[in-house]
């Protein structure tokens, strides 16, 4: 039985948290954290939060053991991006995209 935990619009781009997502997937739980746990990106700290909640949620709701619950999915989509401009030389103007992840982490027991 899988059990699931999403985080939306996470102020990350999604390019960038995949990268972390990545060093994750098929792990057990304790091995996840710790991974993630010193990892030096933003992202991290927000995939940290959304997997102690998969954990809960699977201990909580579903009744699976904890110990034995590894990392079968994580899926990082494209949130909606916000558009910001900055102010150039001679009346120009650039725009910035600040992107936003949704962030879904899926355990199950092995």
């Amino acid at each position: 039985m899988s059990v699931q935990a999403t985080a939306k619009y996470m102020r990350v781009s999604p390019q960038k948290a995949r990268l972390v997502a990545e060093n994750i997937k098929g792990l057990a739980v304790e091995d996840a954290l710790n991974i993630l746990r010193f990892t030096p990106k933003k992202a991290a700290k927000m995939i940290a939060k959304v997997l102690n909640s998969a954990v809960a949620n699977a201990e909580q709701n579903a009744g699976l053991d904890v110990d034995a619950l590894k990392v079968s999915k994580v899926v990082i989509n494209e949130g909606p991006t916000w558009k910001r401009f900055m102010p150039r030389a001679m009346g120009r103007v650039n725009r910035i995209l600040k992107r936003t992840s949704h962030i879904t982490v899926v355990v199950d027991e092995s």
